[in-house]
């Protein structure tokens, strides 16, 4: 509200429940600018700032108790509740937004809004808007700006606080803890959903009982596809298995992947395009730090990346043309990186006027290389075909560098096979 400045309001919408089949509806989850916010978990639910006084009014539209509802669908907050543990100065039924919400618009120079975000939200807003204009003759009048809310929030939501870093500890290491579960319980002729299935458990265990995305388990050629959720084969001797997974907790976001040998030894050439991958990340990390750019970690990956491809034989020619060229783009299509916070695929800009943003205390970003060879791929050596390997930590900016949020999961290959190892030996 200090930044909105007077003569301003910001009118937010939680999301809206969806239907999954019939008379099912998925798990809810709010939107996350309004959870930012709030910590208003309930769906059908409307947020109002205006910073009229010294502390601003914070309005919150909200379900009324009703026991019968209740009964069948849960307990509410209420109006009572969204004052009393939510911090609202006032708090109203939703139902009555049409009412209340076109006064409060009026006369008013900004409006803070997610503009064309929600087609739903978009029509209300102009359906009060168009209240508001049917009363201008009798002296009302209607906003002159429409700002998208995103302008303020999402920087605000780049630059975590300490209590939010201290969520995403906890996020962290229980999935660092879920990951470590899955690699002493993996076993040539389980299933790939069995792996994920431990994942889930441990997670749920530990309080964390909703999944930050869906989790990612590619035994063998599976591990080549990036964004493989059919976790349904058979995992077999002498592949390697990906997993990608992590936790959301009190709705923040760990992600998480590593690559490791089904059998628990990895092959000669598993081993090479392993550490190649792991050196890409040790150097991507060792440019996380304040002042650098965002892009520096990603350039320090594909340098190692693209001179180790060459070396392998998987890429002809000079490296710094490969580079140039972006012919590694063949084995590594995606980037290093991401903003990670309440969204997996964090809010916040990556370029700021043009040009790569620098590092800050306080960002959280992923660290995510890897090398993906497809199973067809007669251009390379039948030794490399099938092998999908990524590696990927959450980090933390610090004042003095960065911080591995996510380091508890082993991650060389002794390390790997050491648990792996351990894990066979407690059965």
């Amino acid at each position: 509200m200090a930044q909105m400045g007077s003569d301003s309001i910001a009118i937010l919408a939680t999301a809206a429940a969806q239907p999954r089949n019939r008379d099912v509806e998925y798990p809810y989850r709010g939107d996350s600018d309004f959870l930012y916010l709030t910590g208003f978990s309930e769906p059908e639910a409307l947020l109002v700032l205006i910073p009229d006084q010294p502390t601003g009014r914070f309005l919150l539209f909200c379900r009324e108790r009703d026991p019968e509802r209740e009964l069948w669908e849960g307990r509410r907050a209420g109006i009572e509740g969204a004052v009393r543990h939510f911090g609202a100065d006032e708090a109203y039924p939703i139902d009555q937004i049409d009412e209340l919400i076109p006064p409060l618009l009026a006369d008013r120079q900004r409006v803070y809004y997610p503009i064309g975000v929600n087609e739903g939200f978009d029509a209300m807003m102009m359906g009060w808007l168009n209240q508001l204009r049917q009363q201008s003759r009798s002296g009302t009048t209607l906003p002159h700006s429409y700002i998208p809310i995103e302008r303020l929030l999402h920087e605000m939501r780049l630059h975590k606080s300490a209590a939010e870093l201290a969520v995403m500890r906890h996020a962290a290491a229980l999935s660092a803890a879920a990951h470590c579960r899955a690699m002493q319980r993996c076993r040539p002729g389980l299933y790939e959903y069995q792996l994920e299935a431990e994942i889930q458990h441990h997670c749920a265990d530990q309080g964390a009982r909703h999944a930050a995305y869906p989790a990612i388990v590619g035994g063998g050629a599976n591990g080549c596809i990036l964004h493989y959720t059919d976790n349904s084969d058979l995992l077999q001797a002498g592949d390697l298995v990906l997993i990608d997974a992590g936790a959301e907790y009190h709705h923040y976001a760990a992600d998480i992947t590593r690559t490791f040998p089904v059998n628990g030894r990895f092959s000669p050439a598993q081993r090479q395009l392993y550490e190649l991958v792991l050196a890409a990340q040790e150097a991507a990390i060792g440019a996380v730090r304040p002042g650098a750019s965002w892009n520096d970690p990603h350039a320090a990956a594909v340098a190692v990346l693209a001179a180790g491809m060459v070396e392998l034989g998987l890429l002809r020619g000079l490296v710094d043309r490969v580079i140039e060229q972006q012919r590694y783009r063949r084995y590594f299509m995606h980037r290093t990186g991401h903003w990670l916070g309440m969204d997996v695929h964090d809010v916040g800009e990556y370029k700021v006027d043009g040009a790569w943003r620098p590092l800050a205390p306080g960002m959280v970003l992923t660290i995510e290389p890897g090398i993906y060879i497809p199973a067809d791929d007669r251009r390379v050596a039948k030794r490399w075909r099938g092998i999908g390997i990524r590696i990927e930590d959450d980090v933390v900016v610090t004042e003095q560098g960065c911080e591995v949020l996510t380091e508890a999961v082993p991650k060389r290959v002794a390390a790997i096979e050491a648990l792996m190892a351990e894990g066979r030996r407690g059965e």
